[in-house]
C-alpha cells in the first residue's frame, strides 16, 4: 500500500514468502527417449530459422553494418595520414512547440531512403525505442531519469513521464511510465519536475500540471514503495494541486519547479520560472511539509527583455574543490549558479553569482554577462537541461535535451525524435572566473575500444589531410593543435568582429583560421562538417579564440537545419587549443579547452553514412601552419532496454534483467543440453 503522508516517519512492512516443493518421479526409458529425441529435432530447426533470420546477424547493435563508400575515380583524394600505433582490434520548449498532428508518410522528401534515417539513430545517447521523447536522480545504487515523452506518435503531444535507471548513466533499462496525465490538474500534461531527497531517505517530487483549463499549475508525487530501489510505481498526492499561479502571473507562466534546498531556518526553498510582460523572473517559496507554501516577497532573480523563464535551475558550486556540492550547500567558498531556459530562443544560459538567504535572492557577479544576454551551457541545440547532485561520486551531473533539425516527415518516417545529450559533470571553471567546465561523465570511456593515435601532425596554410580510423559513426576524438608561433606574431588587427554565426564557416579565410576538424565526411569531402578553431587578433596584441561548427555542408538533404554554430571560447596565456568530439552518428558534441564552450550539432549527411563516413583535419587559414596531436577511439554501443517488470506484482526486488538479444540456444550447446539431459536420467535409472 502506498504512504499517504510521505513526509512522515515509515512504517515497518510484512514481506511474504511463498515455499513449495515438488516431487518429480522417473518415467520409462522409452518416454524420455521421445522426448529428448522431439525436444533436439525441434531445437535444430529453431536454431536454422534463427541463424537465417535473425536481425542481429546482420546488423550487429545498429552500428556495424557494411560500407556504403563507393570510389569516385575522376576526382583526387587526400593521401590517408597512417597512423603512429594503433591498440588491438576489439569488436520542452517541446510544451510550447503547438506540433501536434501527423505527416503522412508519402510527404518524405527526396534524397531519403530507409538506410539513410536508419543511420541516424544513436548508438550510446539515450534516447526511447520509439516516438517522442526529468527530475533525475541517484537512489539505492541506481541512477534515475525521468524524461517527457509522447508514448504515441514521434511528435509534440500527449506528454507523459518515462522512466529509465542506470547504474553508470551509460546503459539503460527502460521501467514503465512513471506518470501518466489521468488527473483534473495535468490532464494536458505531466510537464517538467524536481526530485528532492530527503534527510530521511524519502523522495518527493513537485512537477508541473497543466490542467483541463490549460492553467500551469504545481503537483506533488512520491514513490509508492521506498524499498524498491528502482522506484516503478509513483502515488500523486491526493491534495494536489499543491501551488497555483499567484496574482499577476498569467495561468500559462508558471512552470517547472527545481530541486529543494535546505535554509539555515530548516525550511525548504524553490524557485519556479515565470515573466511579467517580458521580464523573465523566479518566484521564490519556502515550505515544511511540501504541502503547504509561503510565497516569499521579492523574486530569485529577473532580467528585463529576457521573457519566459522554464526549467530554472539552481545550485552552488565550489571556488576551491574539484568536487559537486549538494543542492542545499552554502558558505565561504561557495559560489552559485542560476540557469534558465529562454521560451523565446530556445537556448540555456547560465551565470554565476552570490545567493543571498535571507531575502532569496541571487545577484551575478558579472551583469554584462546575466541571464539571457551571456553564456550558454551549449551554441548548439541544446536546451531544457536540469542538474543532480550524484552523491554516489560526489559530483554534480547536467542532462540536457536534444532536439531534432530535419523535417518533421522524416521523424514520423523513422519513428522517433530528439534525445539527450550524454550526462556532463559541471564544475566552476577556477581558472577564468566566469565559466563552468562541462565534460562528459567519466563513464562515457567506459565505451572506447581500439585507439588510433597521430602525434605531431603538420598541417600545412590550405590543406586537407585524410586521417585513416576506420568507421567513422561512432567516434570520440581528444585533439590538440598548436599555432605557428611566428604567425601569431606577425597578424595584427584581423577579424576584430568575427562571429561564428555569421561567417562564411570553414570556408572563410582568414590570416589565423579556421582550422580543426572535418567528421562526417565522405570521401569526396562532398558532405562533410567541420570542427574548428578561429583566431582573431586586436590591434593591442589580445587574441580571440572562436570554437565553431559548420553545418553548411553537412548534408545534401534540402530540408534539414545547416546553421554555423558557436560562440567564443577563453584561452588563456600558455595553453594550446584543445577540443573532445563525441561522434554518435546525427549527434556531435564538442568541448573545447576542456568545456569552456560547447557545441551540440544534429547532423543527417545522405553519403557519409556508415562505412563511408571519414574524419580529416583540415587548415584553412591563409598565413599560419599548425600542428595536430589526436587520439582517435572507436566507440562501442551503449545498451538501452526494457526491464522486465509486472505492473501486478508488489515484489519488484526479484525481478531480473533480460538480455539484449533474448535467450536463444545454438544448435551445439542445444545438443549438449539434452545429450547431460539424457545421461542424468540414465544414471538415476541405473542406481534404482
Amino acid at each position: 500500500m502506498a504512504d499517504t503522508k510521505p513526509l512522515l516517519s515509515e512504517s515497518g512492512s510484512e514481506a511474504i514468502h511463498q515455499t513449495g516443493s515438488r516431487v518429480n518421479r522417473l518415467k520409462p526409458i522409452k518416454l524420455y527417449l521421445t522426448i529428448f529425441f522431439g525436444l533436439l529435432a525441434a531445437g535444430l530447426l529453431a536454431a536454422l530459422l534463427i541463424g537465417n533470420y535473425w536481425p542481429g546477424n546482420a546488423y550487429l547493435r545498429g552500428n556495424q553494418r557494411g560500407s556504403l563508400a563507393s570510389s569516385t575515380p575522376n576526382k583526387p583524394k587526400p593521401k590517408p595520414l597512417r597512423p603512429v600505433s594503433r591498440g588491438p582490434a576489439q569488436g520542452v520548449s517541446e510544451k510550447t512547440s503547438g506540433v501536434r498532428y501527423h505527416v503522412p508518410r508519402d510527404t518524405l522528401p527526396d534524397p531519403w531512403n530507409s538506410t539513410m534515417l536508419a543511420w541516424q539513430r544513436t548508438a550510446f545517447h539515450f534516447q526511447p525505442e520509439k516516438n517522442w521523447m526529468n527530475g533525475p536522480l541517484f537512489y539505492n545504487g541506481w541512477y534515475h531519469l525521468f524524461y517527457q515523452y509522447n508514448p504515441n506518435a514521434a511528435v509534440w503531444g500527449d506528454i507523459v513521464w518515462g522512466h529509465a535507471v542506470s547504474k553508470d548513466l551509460i546503459n539503460w533499462l527502460h521501467l514503465p511510465l512513471a506518470m501518466v496525465a489521468d488527473q483534473w490538474y495535468d490532464k494536458d500534461g505531466v510537464w517538467t519536475g524536481s526530485a528532492t531527497i530527503l534527510p530521511d531517505g524519502k523522495i518527493v517530487m513537485l512537477y508541473t500540471g497543466s490542467t483541463t483549463e490549460a492553467v500551469q499549475v504545481q503537483n506533488l508525487a512520491y514513490p509508492a514503495n521506498l524499498s524498491d530501489p528502482l522506484l516503478i510505481k509513483w502515488v500523486k498526492y491526493d491534495g494536489n494541486p499543491v501551488l497555483v499561479p499567484p496574482p499577476g502571473i498569467y495561468k500559462k507562466d508558471f512552470r517547472d519547479p527545481t530541486t529543494a534546498w535546505l535554509t539555515s531556518e530548516g525550511k525548504w526553498r524553490i524557485t519556479i520560472g515565470s515573466k511579467i510582460n517580458k521580464t523573465g523572473i523566479s518566484l521564490v517559496y519556502d515550505t515544511e511539509d511540501f504541502i503547504n507554501y509561503e510565497m516569499l516577497d521579492g523574486v530569485l532573480h529577473a532580467v528585463p527583455g529576457t521573457g519566459m523563464w522554464e526549467c530554472v535551475d539552481f545550485f552552488p558550486v565550489s571556488t576551491t574543490s574539484e568536487k559537486g556540492l549538494d543542492t542545499s550547500v552554502n558558505g565561504p567558498g561557495v559560489k552559485h549558479v542560476v540557469k534558465v531556459s529562454l521560451d523565446d530562443d530556445r537556448h540555456d544560459y547560465y551565470a554565476i553569482g552570490t545567493y543571498h538567504e535571507k531575502n532569496g535572492s541571487w545577484i551575478p557577479d558579472e551583469p554584462k554577462i546575466d541571464l539571457g544576454i551571456g553564456i550558454r551551457y551549449d551554441y548548439g541545440i541544446f536546451y531544457a537541461s536540469k542538474t543532480f547532485y550524484d552523491q554516489n561520486k560526489n559530483r554534480r551531473v547536467l542532462w540536457g535535451w536534444i532536439g531534432e533539425a530535419d523535417s518533421e516527415a522524416e521523424d514520423m518516417e523513422k519513428g522517433w525524435a530528439s534525445l539527450q545529450a550524454i550526462p556532463r559533470t559541471i564544475l566552476l571553471d577556477n581558472n577564468t572566473g566566469t565559466n563552468l567546465l562541462q565534460w562528459p561523465v567519466e563513464e562515457t570511456d567506459s565505451l572506447r575500444l581500439n585507439s588510433t593515435e597521430f602525434k605531431k601532425v603538420p598541417v600545412q596554410a590550405g590543406s586537407v589531410v585524410s586521417l585513416d580510423v576506420g568507421p567513422a559513426s561512432q567516434l570520440d576524438i581528444i585533439a590538440e593543435f598548436e599555432v605557428d608561433k611566428e604567425a601569431l606574431k606577425k597578424a595584427n588587427g584581423v577579424h576584430l568582429s568575427f562571429s561564428c554565426k555569421s561567417s562564411g564557416g570553414a570556408a572563410e579565410r582568414g590570416a589565423l583560421g579556421p582550422f580543426g576538424l572535418l567528421v562526417l565526411a565522405d570521401e569526396s569531402l562532398s558532405e562533410q562538417t567541420p570542427v574548428y578553431f578561429y583566431i582573431g587578433k586586436s590591434s593591442d596584441g589580445k587574441l580571440n579564440t572562436f570554437f565553431c561548427n559548420d553545418l553548411s555542408r553537412s548534408s545534401k538533404a534540402p530540408d534539414v537545419d545547416k546553421q554555423i554554430l558557436g560562440n567564443f571560447v577563453p584561452v588563456l596565456e600558455g595553453e594550446n587549443l584543445s577540443l573532445r568530439i563525441l561522434v554518435d552518428h546525427s549527434i556531435i558534441e564538442s568541448f573545447a579547452q576542456g568545456g569552456r564552450t560547447v557545441v551540440t550539432s544534429r547532423v543527417y549527411p545522405t553519403e557519409a553514412i556508415n562505412g563511408a563516413a571519414k574524419v580529416f583535419l583540415f587548415n584553412n587559414a591563409t598565413e599560419t601552419n599548425v600542428t595536430a596531436s589526436l587520439k582517435i577511439w572507436q566507440m562501442n554501443s551503449a545498451s538501452t532496454q526494457p526491464y522486465p517488470v509486472d505492473d501486478d506484482d508488489d515484489d519488484d526486488d526479484d525481478k531480473s534483467s533480460a538480455t539484449s538479444s533474448g535467450f536463444f540456444l545454438c544448435p551445439i550447446n542445444y545438443i549438449v543440453s539434452c545429450l547431460t539431459f539424457i545421461y542424468f536420467i540414465y544414471v538415476s535409472r541405473v542406481k534404482t
